[in-house]
């Protein structure tokens, strides 16, 4: 998983998770990274400052200058609480919702179409099958996958 510090054609910065810069790539080409706070599809990455750790073997030196902004000091608590909100989401979305596994693009669709009950699902789509079902006017959201979901 890589992090990158966006930014959309309006100046809004956010931040996003991707599998891999590739997936970013082909992700952003299909328009399907977007600002949560005005829905722009124009975004490109901002600039970020690497995060790096010292060696274990190494003593930090206490008269060592300081970084000009403590922005890298301050991330790693705010990734923290970023987690655990979107880890709540997904369990809050779990326990209240049904898994319709691959059927979702076709359950999301009888349920919008009114051949079935309204009722809260998630489920798997690919990117083709979500942005079908957005153009049809099915609202859906891609829940995030968090590092060692996969695990």
């Amino acid at each position: 998983m890589i992090r990158y510090n966006l930014r959309c054609d309006k100046g809004h910065g956010f931040e996003s998770w991707f599998q891999s810069s590739g997936a970013y790539d082909s992700q952003v080409k299909r328009k399907l990274v977007t600002c949560p706070q005005c829905g722009s599809a124009k975004v490109e990455k901002a600039i970020m400052a690497p995060q790096l750790g010292r060696k274990g073997n190494q003593k930090q030196d206490s008269s060592a200058a300081q970084p000009a902004d403590s922005t890298s000091l301050m991330m790693a608590p705010q990734e923290a609480e970023l987690r655990a909100k979107l880890k709540e989401l997904r369990d809050h979305i779990v326990k209240h919702a049904d898994n319709v596994g691959e059927g979702f693009p076709d359950e999301a669709r009888a349920m919008h179409y009114g051949d079935k009950e309204h009722r809260p699902i998630y489920g798997e789509a690919s990117p083709e099958e979500a942005r079908s079902l957005i153009d049809e006017g099915i609202e859906v959201t891609p829940i995030p996958v968090l590092p060692g979901d996969r695990n």
